[in-house]
């Protein structure tokens, strides 16, 4: 019997960690991106799906933006493609293209599905509804690499109208560019201009790593928060290589475009989202705003 009280204040203890949290995020937009492993395993994308329910029902305005690479890739294999990738970028023909197209569209209405079967409602939409993301064609360092956009304009409205009728919205990355031809966006990039946009208080990115690190043969160097100009620093000198340099580029310009805090997480991890905005420790790496005081955590 004790042990079953010690359970139940514990769990209250919880609550009441997580309260000023909700208090002072009430009604204000997160925008999560969403990809990679924990995209690929079925329990994960549950977990994922579940977390961002709960933050719509504590009173958040979550928007969803979504990768797909993994399954895009699956998918054109099985057309016997090779999937092909420029620093970091898939290359994208017509027939990848439209893969592309129709794996994000899938992936999109199964996590509508997942919110709703929460009792939560939710939107599916790319980035070509109601112009939400306006692309020019993409070149990585002067390689023509097909039909990847760069996103040259976001219109929330249609993001502000779904909010304000208390639906979720879960966005593809696909645009339009000025001759309404079709083009596949970077979901990273998708998900910094949309936060950048509705004026996100927060934006969480959802990584195969578990956060930041000076130095990523050294456990011991995990950064748990850093500023804005510290991370660019951190850029510039040669820490951060791989896939993360993007991110991390993608993260800081984020902030300094208005996004309050960016959070880097390690989506494999069960409700990584929950612990980081309502715990004390949290557990991933935070990017703040230069005038924030504190720690850095380097």
């Amino acid at each position: 019997m004790e042990k079953d009280m010690a359970q139940v204040l514990r769990k209250a203890e919880v609550l009441i960690e997580a309260l000023p949290y909700i208090q002072k995020f009430n009604r204000k937009i997160i925008v999560v991106k969403y990809g990679g492993s924990a995209m690929s395993n079925e329990e994960l994308q549950r977990n994922v799906i579940k977390d961002v329910t709960l933050l719509k029902l504590v009173g958040f305005k979550p928007i969803i933006v979504h990768g797909g690479g993994k399954e895009i890739s699956r998918w054109v294999s099985k057309v016997g493609k090779e999937a092909e990738f420029v620093n970091g970028l898939r290359v994208t023909d017509e027939e990848t293209m439209e893969i592309a197209e129709m794996v994000l569209g899938k992936v999109n209405k199964q996590l509508v599905t997942m919110v709703q079967e929460l009792g939560v409602k939710a939107v599916g939409i790319s980035g070509k509804d109601g112009g939400l993301l306006s692309v020019e064609k993409k070149y990585s360092d002067g390689q023509d690499i097909g039909y990847v956009g760069e996103i040259t304009g976001v219109n929330p409205k249609v993001l502000y109208d779904l909010l304000e009728k208390d639906f979720l919205p879960i966005v593809a990355p696909t645009g339009l560019d000025k001759d309404f031809q079709t083009y596949n966006i970077n979901a990273d990039d998708a998900a910094c201009a949309v936060a950048r946009a509705v004026h996100a208080e927060k934006l969480a990115f959802l990584t195969d790593i578990e956060g930041l690190y000076k130095d990523i043969s050294d456990k011991s160097s995990f950064i748990s928060r850093l500023t804005a100009s510290r991370a660019r620093e951190l850029t510039k000198g040669g820490f951060i290589g791989g896939g993360m340099l993007p991110k991390l580029n993608n993260c800081i310009d984020a902030v300094q475009n208005g996004v309050n805090r960016v959070h880097i997480l390690d989506g494999r991890i069960p409700h990584c989202l929950l612990l980081e905005i309502f715990t004390k420790q949290g557990i991933g790496t935070a990017i703040v705003a230069d005038e924030e005081q504190g720690e850095e955590g380097i």
